[in-house]
């Protein structure tokens, strides 16, 4: 063999059966091969186990996905190359030409865009109403024949909490899906709900560390069978060694998001004793209101917390400018604690009407609570608010 084959066809390195790496390898491969062609076949019609092309199946993202859906209390998962990807893709499998979507005026914005505008594009309709309006909900689900209900629990950026009961029980009677985007939530809550799909946005808990993409589709096994067909063509597939990095993160994601909870719930707690602030927006403050609902459902509050500052813009751009342990920028669940101002999170796809039972206003900061020091992130936040009043 010469050289410029053998850097082609390298040796290969065979693990025994009984020396296994304690981390499992990432398969950075496209392409598996198998001994002959009618094995192939074999494969391709599903007659046996294995791997052809990454686009399709990676021994890397099948480990993962098979971890994620377990958390969430499902068999089978998809994996996206972001969290967006998940929303897009699961929204298009499950959607024809005809169909009716009901979304709500909290959901994330990209949400509600490929709902509005995307689906619209190919015949699907839609009505948005509020994640609170309960007889709303109900009214519509029993007068208009609707193919799926998507929600989100709690909602960005205000932490309002879906009825998750009520809303499947209500879409379980007329016949249609539930596809709750379960990111704020993360996959260790929610999964006894009679929920048909699970998205969540991998970049955040999962990956944990601000420093990879992804996205999964959890659901019954049947249903991710029906939606891989469609959504495999499309593309939208993880590279394995972000899946590599994915996995390595969920090894802390119970330690990080169990302190990051405990930090959150202390913030909002001194962040209500602020005069500078006129509300603050926590699940797990008694005065949320809904709390007992969080309490019911959630085993614990999550990592957001929104305030609503006593001015608009130009306090809400100082507060967040001031913050020194607090960077401005997109995303939530960080190892380091970030802010969106006001200029940020009050966008323009809103009525007005809207906008106000969004709750989002002009002196609305979303903090996505890291794990720093519970005191520094106090301190900080004292000092901030004292530069955007003094």
């Amino acid at each position: 063999m010469k050289n410029t084959t053998l850097v082609n066809h390298p040796p290969a390195v065979a693990i025994p059966t009984d020396n296994r790496p304690l981390v499992a390898p990432i398969f950075q491969s496209v392409k598996f091969s198998f001994d002959d062609t009618n094995e192939t076949l074999r494969y391709q019609r599903g007659e046996r186990d294995g791997f052809f092309y990454s686009r399709t199946s990676n021994p890397t993202l099948t480990q993962l996905q098979r971890l994620l859906s377990q958390l969430q209390g499902r068999d089978d998962c998809l994996l996206t190359g972001s969290g967006v990807a998940t929303i897009a893709a699961s929204l298009l499998a499950l959607c024809k030409a005809g169909d009716h979507v009901l979304l709500f005026i909290e959901s994330y914005g990209p949400t509600r865009y490929i709902v509005q505008h995307l689906l619209a594009k190919y015949g699907v309709t839609h009505t948005m109403l509020s994640i609170e309006d309960l007889s709303g909900i109900e009214k519509l689900l029993k007068e208009k024949p609707t193919r799926l209900v998507i929600f989100e629990s709690p909602t960005n950026p205000i932490t309002k909490i879906a009825d998750i009961e009520h809303l499947t029980a209500n879409a379980r009677a007329a016949g249609c899906l539930t596809v709750m985007d379960n990111t704020f939530a993360g996959f260790h809550n929610h999964g006894g709900y009679d929920v048909d799909v699970y998205l969540h946005s991998l970049t955040k808990y999962a990956s944990g560390h601000g420093d990879v993409m992804g996205g999964a589709i959890i659901a019954r096994h049947e249903l991710i069978a029906a939606m891989r067909k469609d959504i495999g063509p499309m593309g939208p597939a993880l590279d394995p060694h972000a899946a590599f990095l994915i996995q390595r993160g969920m090894r802390t994601y119970f330690l990080r998001y169990e302190r990051q909870c405990a930090n959150a719930l202390a913030v909002s707690e001194f962040l209500l004793k602020c005069p500078q602030v006129k509300r603050v927006h926590y699940p797990g403050l008694p005065g949320h209101p809904q709390h007992m609902l969080a309490r019911r459902q959630m085993k614990d509050f999550g990592t957001v917390v929104s305030l609503e500052l006593d001015g608009g813009y130009t306090e809400g751009g100082r507060f967040a400018e001031s913050l020194e342990l607090f960077s401005i920028a997109a995303s939530v669940g960080s190892t380091e604690s970030l802010v969106m101002p006001p200029q940020l999170l009050h966008g323009g796809t809103y009525t007005a009407e809207q906008r106000s039972m969004s709750l989002v206003g002009k002196g609305t900061v979303r903090l996505s609570i890291g794990l720093e020091d519970e005191q520094d992130l106090k301190d900080d936040l004292a000092q901030a608010l004292k530069q955007a009043f003094g």
